[in-house]
Formats: C-alpha cells, sequence, structure tokens
C-alpha cells in the first residue's frame, strides 16, 4: 500500500484526486493522511468527498474513512467499469475537479462513458468548464481517446446547480511533443452574470480592454437565463493553432470589478508573452496523461507548486522520470519519459 502524506508540497485536494486516478489505473491501494492540511478548512470538502464517492461507483472501490471534514482515507481500487454515470456534488463545488479525477481511468476504460456531474460549472479556485472543454479535452482527444463535454446550465457559488454532460471514448494514450503553440487565431472576451446588475459584467470588460487593447467585437456580456442564484465570472481565451488558453476569474463579494479585469487580463497578457505551449491550469492537468502515455513534453510558465506537488504524486505510482527545465526564454520544459 502506497502511504501519502497529504500536507506535502501543495497540500491540497489534488494530492487525493491524482492518487485517486493512479490507484484505479494500477490497481494498487493507498491511504492518505493529512488531507489538504494546509487549506484554510483542512479535510474533505463536498467536492472531494463527491471524488471519492465517484471513483468508487465506476470500479467496485471502497473507501474507508471518507466522510465530510475526514483528515485520512485507505482507498482500496476495484476494476474501472465503463458506463453511464451521474454524479453530483450537492453544493457550488467544482464539478470540473470532480472530472480531473474521474477521466483518467475512463479513458483507459473498456469501452465508453458518460457522465452527467452537477454542482459548480464555474467556481472560485478551480479551471470553468469553459477551459475543460476548449483547453484541456481538444488535447485528450488529440492523444487518441475521444472526450466531448456540453454545458447544461452554468453553477456559481454558493447555490451552484450547474450540469455538465461528457462522453468518453477510450482509446491508447499516445505521447506528445507540446512545445510550439503556433500562430494567434483569434481572442474572446466573456463575462457570464446571473440574477445581479449588468454594469457589474460591463466594468469588469471596460477594465480587462484598457490591458488588452482586443476590438469590440471580441467581447461579449452575457445573462444566464434562469440562473440559480446570484453569480458572475469573467474568462478570457487566447486560440492559437495548437492550443487554446482560458483565463478567469469569478467575482465575489469585497473584490472590485474592477480590478478582477484588470489582473485577469495581465494574467492573459503575461501567458500570451511568455510564448509557453501550456498555463498554469493545463501544466498541472497535462501531467498525468502524458505520464500514462509513456512520455511526452510541454513547455509552461514558471511551474506552480501544483505541478511540482503532482509530479510527486505520479512518480509514487508509476515509474517515470518527470523534470522541469528552466529555459533561457523564461519558459519551462516539462519532460515525461
Amino acid at each position: 500500500m502506497i502511504i501519502i502524506d497529504g500536507s506535502e508540497g501543495e497540500g491540497g485536494g489534488q494530492v487525493l484526486r491524482t492518487a485517486l486516478s493512479l490507484s484505479l489505473v494500477t490497481g494498487q491501494a493507498f491511504r492518505i493522511d493529512n488531507i489538504r492540511a494546509k487549506r484554510e478548512k483542512p479535510g474533505l470538502m463536498r467536492q472531494h468527498l463527491t471524488a471519492v464517492e465517484a471513483a468508487c461507483a465506476i470500479s467496485g472501490a471502497t473507501a474507508d474513512g471518507a466522510a465530510i471534514g475526514a483528515s485520512c482515507l485507505t482507498f482500496t481500487p476495484g476494476r474501472v467499469r465503463a458506463g453511464d454515470y451521474t454524479f453530483a456534488v450537492g453544493t457550488a463545488g467544482s464539478t470540473g475537479l470532480v472530472l480531473q479525477a474521474l477521466l483518467p481511468p475512463l479513458l483507459l476504460a473498456d469501452g465508453p462513458s458518460r457522465l452527467v456531474l452537477e454542482g459548480g460549472t464555474h467556481a472560485h479556485a478551480a479551471p470553468p468548464y469553459d477551459f475543460t472543454a476548449a483547453t484541456l479535452l481538444p488535447l485528450l482527444s488529440r492523444m487518441g481517446p475521444t472526450v466531448t463535454a456540453s454545458l447544461v446550465r452554468p453553477g456559481f457559488y454558493p447555490v451552484g446547480g450547474g450540469r455538465i454532460e461528457v462522453s468518453v471514448t477510450p482509446g491508447p494514450l499516445r505521447p506528445q511533443e507540446l512545445v510550439e503553440r503556433g500562430a494567434l487565431r483569434g481572442v474572446r472576451g466573456r463575462a457570464l452574470l446571473s440574477n445581479l446588475p449588468a454594469n457589474i459584467a460591463e466594468r469588469e470588460v471596460a477594465a480587462a480592454r484598457q490591458v488588452l487593447g482586443w476590438p469590440d467585437e471580441a467581447w461579449a456580456v452575457e445573462t444566464v437565463a434562469e440562473g440559480r442564484g446570484p453569480g458572475n465570472i469573467l474568462m478570457l481565451s487566447a486560440c492559437f493553432d495548437q492550443v487554446t488558453e482560458v483565463v478567469s476569474a469569478v467575482g465575489r463579494i469585497g473584490l472590485r470589478a474592477e480590478d478582477i479585469g484588470r489582473q485577469t487580463a495581465n494574467r492573459l497578457a503575461g501567458y500570451i508573452a511568455s510564448g509557453a505551449f501550456a498555463g498554469p491550469y493545463l501544466a498541472d492537468q497535462l501531467l498525468l496523461p502524458l505520464a500514462l502515455a509513456g512520455g511526452g513534453c510541454f513547455t509552461t510558465v514558471r511551474p506552480t507548486q501544483h505541478s511540482l506537488t503532482g509530479a510527486a504524486i505520479i512518480r509514487r505510482f508509476l515509474d517515470r522520470d518527470i523534470q522541469f527545465q528552466a529555459r533561457e526564454d523564461g519558459t519551462h520544459l516539462v519532460t515525461v519519459a
């Protein structure tokens, strides 16, 4: 059994999600202590418990100690079964983060699967649905499987109520060299609103436009029809030949709309100027599929603690050498072998 200290490195929920995926793929059981020890509210939160319960449901695995607030969990995997599954977080917890735990084993399952995930689709401290659909899934499909997603309805903090549907057709994962992103083909800025005054989104967009200078037609303010509770997110995307990057920020009480617009725009401007293939979120999520494919590489901005921690967990389950090498142009080359 593999023993994991959940307080090491980044010390958040990614440690658990990565371990769940790899346990299902490799058949190795694990015990994790000090779950999310470095978070303001440590232990299993609703979205993390949903990921554990979902991992059990798709494989017949057992999870001793799985409960809200639990700091220790023992997970014994079963055999992954393709099928139709529905999982509800029950809060505004991120559906995308639950999907992170389930996708790798389902990519290698014995048949196609359909997932329905309910909860938060545009949540704080997690990539929004739009990142998953436009950035991650096309790259996974390029590797061999076919993965598509649709947004039935968005869900914002604190009510949630969102719904996404994901179809997975497995296939052998092929190594990839993701170094050059190609020419910039298009840009887009969207501010979504649910049950909030329109001027919030308009101020976000105005501040972002001052930084990026994109043309009028690149911007949109969209109101969610019949939204379940209040919510707001600003999403900025840059589409290149080989990859699309989506940078976002969720509106919250105490944050000025102008600050959200300006800070989000600066983050995307930094990515565009860097020349890197992968932004921080994508770098986190490329490590595991490349490791399962047997190798590959990509360029990224400065690696985050999330990425470094993810690499450390992968090494516990798989015999993979993962290297982060700084390059003269300021980017980093990440190599999985």
